[in-house]
């Protein structure tokens, strides 16, 4: 369930990109999909989640400034990011796997996906900056 993000590019702090998520209709009617994001030196974490059923959870670092949306025609899922800060710089990634959310680690400062998971599909690199 290894799924190809896109969208991703160049954006000056306070501006906005939309990222997309396209997955098969089966995938896509059956499976919640996560998008993830890996800064240079750090862990994969979780930035958001949509379920198939269109409920949408949010990491405190994103919240009120992402927004995840479902296109059941296109079976595609946007990350909408607003605001955007240069802490969001990192490489975005989707994800569909239901056995990832066994190699969570999570705390108070949200969760990370341990190194020893390694089913994942193209990024799509994401930079804030002047």
């Amino acid at each position: 369930v290894q799924l190809q993000a896109s969208g991703g590019g160049l954006v000056q702090p306070g501006g906005s990109l939309r990222l997309s998520c396209a997955a098969s209709g089966s995938i896509f009617s059956s499976n919640a999909i996560g998008w993830y994001r890996q800064a240079p030196g750090k862990q994969r974490e979780l930035v958001a989640t949509i379920t198939s059923s269109g409920i949408t959870e949010y990491a405190d670092s994103v919240k009120g400034r992402f927004t995840l949306s479902r296109d059941n025609a296109k079976t595609t899922v946007y990350l909408q990011m607003n605001s955007l800060k240069p802490e969001d710089t990192a490489v975005y990634y989707c994800n569909a796997d239901p056995e990832i959310v066994t190699f969570y680690s999570c705390s108070g400062n949200g969760c990370y996906v341990r190194d020893e998971y390694d089913h994942w599909g193209q990024g799509t690199q994401v930079t804030v900056s002047s």
